[in-house]
């Protein structure tokens, strides 16, 4: 049997979530799971339901569509659908798939969903290997990491900086990309911008930790997450 990937689309233009809709039922490998039209409602449906995909309008009532993202700890793959360009930025920032401008044209859509079926065979690929180490591209080449030997990432605008013991390495990928292939029990988010191997942890208080000898803050937001981690 084929694979399926479930969507939803969270938008609050019935014209153009009706538009997405249409264009997810000619595409065979694709299965519509619904229509949010604010961002709470989508965050019930994300509870409830496996959704594979979603198509995410940035600009909603109540909660913004990118404020809603952040709040995700495990979100779906997730293709931004808008008519604003300027924040194209903020989408590679949280690892969205693609970004559409609207109106949106079927050829258009078809290339960015084509693209959800190249990113879930390399992330097959590398849930297989990731118990002992993940595979990286730095300067056209790729590279082994070890999972033992990373002590923590912290994360840039277009790259990240993996800090093991006795190297850094520097591929081009957002946070967001680089904690979904890191092992969840055994590395903690606590700030936008890093990520801990939690069994380096060295010290930590209710607002910063220490691990490889660097103290890093604890973000607001992850406050709460980090101390019933960390106990």
């Amino acid at each position: 049997m084929a694979i399926k990937y479930t969507c939803l689309i969270v938008e609050d233009e019935p014209l153009a979530a009706e538009v997405i809709k249409d264009y997810i039922d000619q595409v065979p490998f694709l299965e519509f799971k619904g229509i949010c039209t604010d961002a709470l409602f989508a965050l019930e449906k994300l509870k409830n339901e496996q959704i594979d995909l979603m198509f995410l309008d940035i600009h909603l009532p109540k909660l913004k569509g990118f404020d809603f993202l952040r709040t995700l700890q495990k979100p779906p793959k997730v293709i931004i659908t808008t008519a604003y360009h300027q924040y194209a930025l903020d989408g590679y920032e949280l690892d969205v798939l693609d970004y559409l401008m609207k109106p949106i044209d079927f050829s258009r859509f078809l290339k960015a969903v084509n693209k959800m079926i190249t990113v879930t065979k390399t992330d097959v690929h590398l849930k297989n290997e990731k118990s002992d180490y993940i595979i990286i591209s730095v300067k056209k080449m790729k590279v082994k990491v070890w999972i033992d030997d990373v002590v923590y990432v912290e994360g840039f605008k277009e790259y990240v900086k993996i800090f093991t013991d006795d190297n850094c390495f520097q591929p081009k990928m957002s946070l967001t990309r680089i904690e979904q292939l890191l092992p969840q029990n055994r590395f903690l988010r606590i700030h936008r911008s890093f990520i801990v191997a939690k069994d380096r942890l060295e010290a930590f208080n209710t607002t910063d930790v220490v691990v490889g000898g660097k103290q890093i803050p604890i973000g607001r937001s992850y406050k709460d997450l980090v101390m019933g981690q960390l106990g």
